[in-house]
Protein backbone atom coordinates (compact mmCIF):
# COMPACT_ATOMS: atom_id res chain seq x y z
CA UNK A 1 0.00 0.00 0.00
CA UNK A 2 1.47 3.49 -0.61
CA UNK A 3 2.59 5.60 2.53
CA UNK A 4 1.42 9.05 3.05
CA UNK A 5 4.62 10.80 2.01
CA UNK A 6 4.60 8.79 -1.61
CA UNK A 7 0.51 9.66 -1.38
CA UNK A 8 1.14 13.35 -0.66
CA UNK A 9 3.84 13.58 -3.46
CA UNK A 10 1.48 12.62 -6.03
CA UNK A 11 -1.58 14.72 -4.73
CA UNK A 12 0.76 17.82 -4.90
CA UNK A 13 0.82 17.34 -9.15
CA UNK A 14 -2.66 16.26 -9.29
CA UNK A 15 -4.23 18.09 -6.71
CA UNK A 16 -2.04 21.26 -5.19
CA UNK A 17 -5.12 22.46 -3.32
CA UNK A 18 -5.26 18.97 -1.00
CA UNK A 19 -5.22 18.55 2.73
CA UNK A 20 -3.88 15.02 3.99
CA UNK A 21 -5.05 14.98 7.71
CA UNK A 22 -4.71 11.69 10.12
CA UNK A 23 -8.08 10.73 12.32
CA UNK A 24 -8.04 13.51 14.47
CA UNK A 25 -8.12 15.78 11.83
CA UNK A 26 -4.36 16.74 12.56
CA UNK A 27 -2.58 18.16 9.03
CA UNK A 28 0.28 16.07 7.73
CA UNK A 29 0.66 17.69 4.16
CA UNK A 30 -0.82 20.55 2.31
CA UNK A 31 -0.61 21.40 -1.81
CA UNK A 32 1.30 24.09 -2.72
CA UNK A 33 -1.43 26.45 -3.71
CA UNK A 34 -3.13 25.85 -0.57
CA UNK A 35 -0.17 27.19 1.65
CA UNK A 36 0.52 30.09 -0.76
CA UNK A 37 -2.81 31.43 1.05
CA UNK A 38 -0.93 31.65 3.71
CA UNK A 39 2.39 31.95 3.16
CA UNK A 40 3.74 32.96 6.63
CA UNK A 41 1.48 30.41 8.42
CA UNK A 42 2.75 26.75 7.92
CA UNK A 43 -0.99 24.49 7.87
CA UNK A 44 1.25 21.30 8.73
CA UNK A 45 0.72 20.20 12.16
CA UNK A 46 -2.51 22.57 13.05
CA UNK A 47 -5.41 21.27 13.27
CA UNK A 48 -8.05 21.16 10.41
CA UNK A 49 -10.94 23.07 12.08
CA UNK A 50 -8.59 25.01 13.78
CA UNK A 51 -7.92 26.78 10.36
CA UNK A 52 -10.87 26.58 8.48
CA UNK A 53 -14.72 27.11 9.22
CA UNK A 54 -16.99 24.51 8.25
CA UNK A 55 -19.77 26.68 6.87
CA UNK A 56 -21.61 23.63 5.65
CA UNK A 57 -22.23 21.03 6.60
CA UNK A 58 -23.93 22.35 9.15
CA UNK A 59 -24.55 19.65 11.53
CA UNK A 60 -20.90 18.46 11.81
CA UNK A 61 -18.75 20.09 14.39
CA UNK A 62 -15.98 17.43 13.95
CA UNK A 63 -13.19 16.29 11.48
CA UNK A 64 -14.30 12.63 12.71
CA UNK A 65 -17.89 13.26 11.78
CA UNK A 66 -17.29 14.57 8.42
CA UNK A 67 -15.51 11.37 7.52
CA UNK A 68 -18.18 9.18 7.78
CA UNK A 69 -20.16 11.50 4.94
CA UNK A 70 -18.18 10.57 2.36
CA UNK A 71 -18.67 12.52 -0.97
CA UNK A 72 -20.08 15.02 0.90
CA UNK A 73 -19.36 17.98 -0.30
CA UNK A 74 -17.80 20.75 1.83
CA UNK A 75 -18.07 24.49 2.45
CA UNK A 76 -15.35 26.53 4.03
CA UNK A 77 -13.83 29.61 4.97
CA UNK A 78 -10.88 30.63 6.67
CA UNK A 79 -10.65 31.40 9.96
CA UNK A 80 -8.77 34.85 9.08
CA UNK A 81 -8.38 37.49 6.77
CA UNK A 82 -9.24 37.70 4.09
CA UNK A 83 -11.83 35.25 4.39
CA UNK A 84 -11.63 33.43 0.62
CA UNK A 85 -14.45 30.86 0.32
CA UNK A 86 -13.90 27.11 -0.65
CA UNK A 87 -15.39 23.76 -1.72
CA UNK A 88 -14.30 20.24 -1.49
CA UNK A 89 -14.71 17.36 -1.03
CA UNK A 90 -13.07 14.61 1.89
CA UNK A 91 -12.30 10.98 1.08
CA UNK A 92 -11.73 8.81 4.11
CA UNK A 93 -8.43 6.80 3.83
CA UNK A 94 -8.57 2.92 4.32
CA UNK A 95 -8.35 1.46 7.94
CA UNK A 96 -9.61 5.13 9.08
CA UNK A 97 -6.04 6.29 9.03
CA UNK A 98 -7.12 9.51 8.13
CA UNK A 99 -8.46 11.52 4.88
CA UNK A 100 -7.42 13.59 1.65
CA UNK A 101 -9.59 16.50 1.16
CA UNK A 102 -9.74 18.28 -1.88
CA UNK A 103 -10.79 22.07 -2.19
CA UNK A 104 -11.46 24.63 -4.31
CA UNK A 105 -11.81 28.38 -4.87
CA UNK A 106 -15.23 27.39 -7.07
CA UNK A 107 -16.83 30.91 -8.15
CA UNK A 108 -14.56 33.04 -5.68
CA UNK A 109 -11.52 31.78 -8.00
CA UNK A 110 -11.45 35.94 -9.49
CA UNK A 111 -10.78 37.24 -5.69
CA UNK A 112 -8.54 34.40 -5.29
CA UNK A 113 -6.58 35.53 -8.07
CA UNK A 114 -6.37 38.61 -7.23
CA UNK A 115 -5.87 38.64 -3.49
CA UNK A 116 -2.93 35.82 -3.92
CA UNK A 117 -1.46 36.91 -6.94
CA UNK A 118 -2.26 33.17 -8.41
CA UNK A 119 -1.24 32.05 -12.15
CA UNK A 120 -1.87 29.22 -13.93
CA UNK A 121 0.98 27.37 -12.56
CA UNK A 122 -0.42 27.28 -9.58
CA UNK A 123 -3.37 24.75 -10.93
CA UNK A 124 -3.52 21.21 -12.50
CA UNK A 125 -3.25 20.89 -15.43
CA UNK A 126 -6.34 19.50 -16.20
CA UNK A 127 -8.30 21.96 -13.75
CA UNK A 128 -11.20 24.25 -15.19
CA UNK A 129 -9.76 27.13 -13.40
CA UNK A 130 -7.50 27.52 -15.97
CA UNK A 131 -9.76 27.61 -19.01
CA UNK A 132 -11.43 30.43 -16.97
CA UNK A 133 -8.81 32.14 -15.99
CA UNK A 134 -7.99 32.31 -19.91
CA UNK A 135 -11.37 33.05 -20.72
CA UNK A 136 -11.63 35.71 -18.00
CA UNK A 137 -7.92 37.53 -19.74
CA UNK A 138 -9.46 37.35 -22.80
CA UNK A 139 -12.53 38.67 -21.73
CA UNK A 140 -11.04 41.46 -20.26
CA UNK A 141 -8.57 41.92 -23.18
CA UNK A 142 -11.28 42.28 -25.22
CA UNK A 143 -13.34 44.97 -22.57
CA UNK A 144 -10.42 46.84 -22.95
CA UNK A 145 -9.71 46.93 -26.47
CA UNK A 146 -13.68 47.50 -26.66
CA UNK A 147 -13.47 50.58 -24.11
CA UNK A 148 -10.30 52.17 -26.08
CA UNK A 149 -12.59 51.95 -29.41
CA UNK A 150 -15.49 53.88 -27.60
CA UNK A 151 -13.10 56.17 -26.11
CA UNK A 152 -11.64 56.99 -29.92
CA UNK A 153 -15.15 57.30 -31.07
CA UNK A 154 -16.72 59.53 -28.68
CA UNK A 155 -13.10 61.46 -29.26
CA UNK A 156 -14.19 61.19 -33.28
CA UNK A 157 -17.93 62.18 -32.85
CA UNK A 158 -17.18 65.07 -30.68
CA UNK A 159 -14.38 66.60 -32.48
CA UNK A 160 -16.80 66.01 -36.23
CA UNK A 161 -19.97 67.82 -33.98
CA UNK A 162 -17.33 70.59 -32.63
CA UNK A 163 -16.19 70.87 -36.35
CA UNK A 164 -19.35 71.29 -37.77
CA UNK A 165 -20.46 74.54 -35.19
CA UNK A 166 -17.13 75.63 -35.68
CA UNK A 167 -15.61 78.73 -38.07
CA UNK A 168 -12.29 76.99 -38.96
CA UNK A 169 -10.45 79.86 -39.67
CA UNK A 170 -11.46 82.21 -36.70
CA UNK A 171 -12.10 79.44 -34.03
CA UNK A 172 -15.65 80.92 -33.56
CA UNK A 173 -19.15 79.47 -33.95
CA UNK A 174 -20.49 79.35 -37.50
CA UNK A 175 -24.00 80.18 -38.36
CA UNK A 176 -25.18 76.88 -38.02
CA UNK A 177 -24.36 77.12 -34.14
CA UNK A 178 -25.62 80.82 -34.13
CA UNK A 179 -29.05 78.99 -35.40
CA UNK A 180 -29.31 76.29 -32.38
CA UNK A 181 -28.74 79.26 -29.86
CA UNK A 182 -31.30 81.18 -31.26
CA UNK A 183 -33.60 78.30 -31.42
CA UNK A 184 -33.11 77.14 -27.74
CA UNK A 185 -32.99 80.48 -26.16
CA UNK A 186 -36.53 81.43 -27.94
CA UNK A 187 -37.93 78.01 -26.88
CA UNK A 188 -37.15 79.00 -23.60
CA UNK A 189 -38.24 82.25 -23.59
CA UNK A 190 -34.74 83.55 -22.15
CA UNK A 191 -34.29 87.66 -23.17
CA UNK A 192 -31.15 88.08 -25.53
CA UNK A 193 -29.85 91.09 -26.97
CA UNK A 194 -28.43 90.51 -30.53
CA UNK A 195 -25.25 92.28 -32.24
CA UNK A 196 -24.76 92.07 -35.44
CA UNK A 197 -21.16 93.24 -36.52
CA UNK A 198 -19.92 94.29 -39.68
CA UNK A 199 -16.11 95.29 -40.90
CA UNK A 200 -15.85 98.12 -42.60
CA UNK A 201 -13.29 98.41 -45.20
CA UNK A 202 -12.28 94.89 -45.41
CA UNK A 203 -12.57 94.04 -48.76
CA UNK A 204 -10.00 96.46 -49.74
CA UNK A 205 -7.60 94.87 -46.92
CA UNK A 206 -7.95 91.84 -49.10
CA UNK A 207 -7.73 93.61 -52.28
CA UNK A 208 -4.52 95.65 -51.50
CA UNK A 209 -2.48 93.35 -49.43
CA UNK A 210 -3.66 89.58 -50.44
CA UNK A 211 -6.42 87.14 -48.51
CA UNK A 212 -3.40 86.35 -46.03
CA UNK A 213 -3.95 89.48 -44.45
CA UNK A 214 -6.86 89.13 -44.66
CA UNK A 215 -7.47 86.07 -43.08
CA UNK A 216 -5.07 87.55 -40.20
CA UNK A 217 -7.08 90.67 -40.25
CA UNK A 218 -10.53 88.73 -39.57
CA UNK A 219 -8.52 86.40 -36.80
CA UNK A 220 -7.43 89.55 -34.79
CA UNK A 221 -11.37 90.71 -34.87
CA UNK A 222 -12.52 87.80 -33.44
CA UNK A 223 -9.84 87.58 -30.54
CA UNK A 224 -11.57 91.12 -29.41
CA UNK A 225 -14.69 90.39 -30.29
CA UNK A 226 -14.06 87.22 -27.57
CA UNK A 227 -12.13 89.51 -25.22
CA UNK A 228 -15.02 91.69 -25.02
CA UNK A 229 -18.03 89.47 -24.24
CA UNK A 230 -18.53 87.17 -21.75
CA UNK A 231 -18.49 82.97 -21.55
CA UNK A 232 -21.96 82.66 -21.94
CA UNK A 233 -22.06 84.62 -24.85
CA UNK A 234 -22.15 83.27 -28.45
CA UNK A 235 -19.83 85.04 -30.80
CA UNK A 236 -20.11 83.90 -34.65
CA UNK A 237 -19.17 84.61 -37.88
CA UNK A 238 -21.54 84.35 -40.08
CA UNK A 239 -20.08 85.60 -43.54
CA UNK A 240 -16.84 86.82 -44.89
CA UNK A 241 -16.46 89.75 -42.39
CA UNK A 242 -19.99 89.82 -40.55
CA UNK A 243 -20.15 88.69 -37.29
CA UNK A 244 -23.40 88.07 -34.84
CA UNK A 245 -23.13 88.01 -30.99
CA UNK A 246 -25.60 86.49 -29.22
CA UNK A 247 -25.91 88.02 -25.39
CA UNK A 248 -27.64 85.84 -22.95
CA UNK A 249 -30.15 87.96 -20.26
CA UNK A 250 -28.25 90.70 -21.30
CA UNK A 251 -30.84 93.29 -22.59
CA UNK A 252 -29.43 96.85 -20.70
CA UNK A 253 -29.00 98.85 -23.69
CA UNK A 254 -26.54 101.51 -22.31
CA UNK A 255 -24.35 98.52 -21.03
CA UNK A 256 -24.91 96.69 -24.58
CA UNK A 257 -23.64 100.12 -26.16
CA UNK A 258 -20.68 100.14 -23.71
CA UNK A 259 -19.59 97.10 -25.11
CA UNK A 260 -20.10 98.39 -28.61
CA UNK A 261 -18.09 101.44 -28.26
CA UNK A 262 -15.21 99.30 -26.66
CA UNK A 263 -15.05 96.82 -29.69
CA UNK A 264 -15.34 100.19 -32.04
CA UNK A 265 -12.50 101.41 -30.54
CA UNK A 266 -10.18 98.35 -30.26
CA UNK A 267 -10.85 97.11 -34.03
CA UNK A 268 -10.22 100.32 -35.79
CA UNK A 269 -6.55 100.69 -34.32
CA UNK A 270 -4.87 99.62 -37.15
CA UNK A 271 -3.91 95.77 -37.28
CA UNK A 272 0.05 94.61 -38.32
CA UNK A 273 0.72 91.68 -40.25
CA UNK A 274 3.97 91.22 -41.74
CA UNK A 275 5.03 95.06 -40.92
CA UNK A 276 1.82 95.72 -43.11
CA UNK A 277 -0.69 98.20 -41.10
CA UNK A 278 -4.44 97.32 -41.81
CA UNK A 279 -6.59 99.58 -41.02
CA UNK A 280 -10.52 98.65 -40.74
CA UNK A 281 -13.32 99.24 -38.26
CA UNK A 282 -16.72 98.43 -37.47
CA UNK A 283 -20.52 98.90 -37.90
CA UNK A 284 -22.41 97.56 -34.90
CA UNK A 285 -26.74 97.11 -34.91
CA UNK A 286 -28.56 95.40 -32.02
CA UNK A 287 -31.75 94.49 -31.64
CA UNK A 288 -33.10 92.92 -28.31
CA UNK A 289 -35.84 89.59 -28.36
CA UNK A 290 -37.75 91.57 -26.11
CA UNK A 291 -39.02 93.86 -28.79
CA UNK A 292 -40.82 91.16 -30.28
CA UNK A 293 -43.72 89.36 -28.92
CA UNK A 294 -43.15 86.26 -29.51
CA UNK A 295 -39.67 86.43 -30.52
CA UNK A 296 -38.43 85.13 -33.86
CA UNK A 297 -35.40 84.57 -35.24
CA UNK A 298 -35.82 85.67 -38.44
CA UNK A 299 -37.29 89.37 -37.16
CA UNK A 300 -34.60 89.76 -34.29
CA UNK A 301 -31.64 89.05 -36.65
CA UNK A 302 -33.42 91.49 -39.71
CA UNK A 303 -33.90 94.13 -36.93
CA UNK A 304 -30.22 94.38 -35.94
CA UNK A 305 -29.57 94.09 -40.00
CA UNK A 306 -31.28 97.41 -40.36
CA UNK A 307 -29.86 98.96 -37.12
CA UNK A 308 -26.36 97.67 -38.16
CA UNK A 309 -26.81 99.58 -42.26
CA UNK A 310 -28.33 102.54 -40.26
CA UNK A 311 -25.05 102.89 -38.49
CA UNK A 312 -23.08 102.61 -41.83
CA UNK A 313 -25.54 105.30 -43.42
CA UNK A 314 -24.71 107.73 -40.56
CA UNK A 315 -20.95 107.01 -41.58
CA UNK A 316 -20.02 103.60 -40.45
CA UNK A 317 -17.29 102.85 -37.32
CA UNK A 318 -20.19 103.49 -34.82
CA UNK A 319 -23.13 101.56 -32.55
CA UNK A 320 -26.97 101.93 -33.44
CA UNK A 321 -29.48 100.46 -31.63
CA UNK A 322 -32.74 99.07 -33.28
CA UNK A 323 -35.02 100.50 -30.58
CA UNK A 324 -33.60 104.06 -31.73
CA UNK A 325 -34.79 103.45 -35.73
CA UNK A 326 -37.82 102.08 -34.51
CA UNK A 327 -38.83 104.94 -32.80
CA UNK A 328 -37.44 107.50 -35.34
CA UNK A 329 -39.76 105.99 -38.14
CA UNK A 330 -42.86 105.71 -35.57
CA UNK A 331 -42.15 109.09 -35.07
CA UNK A 332 -42.04 109.69 -38.95
CA UNK A 333 -45.53 107.61 -39.13
CA UNK A 334 -47.34 109.89 -36.83
CA UNK A 335 -46.00 113.01 -38.10
CA UNK A 336 -47.23 111.81 -41.61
Amino acid sequence: MMDTGDLGTLLETLCPMFLLVNEDGRILRVGPTLQKLRPDQPMVGKDFLEIFELVRPRAVTTLSALMTSTGAKLHLKLHDTPRTALKGLIAPLPQGKGAVINLSFGISILDAVRDYALTSADFSGTDLAIELLYLVEAKSAAMEASRSLNLRLQGAMLAAEEQAFTDMLTGLKNRRAMDMVLGHLISANLPFALMHLDLDFFKSVNDQYGHAAGDHVLQQAARIMVQETRNDDTVARIGGDEFVIIFKGLIDESVLSSIAARMIDRLQKPIVFEKIYCRISASIGTALSTQFSPPKSAEILNAADLALYEAKRKGRSRHCLYSALAGHRQGDAASG
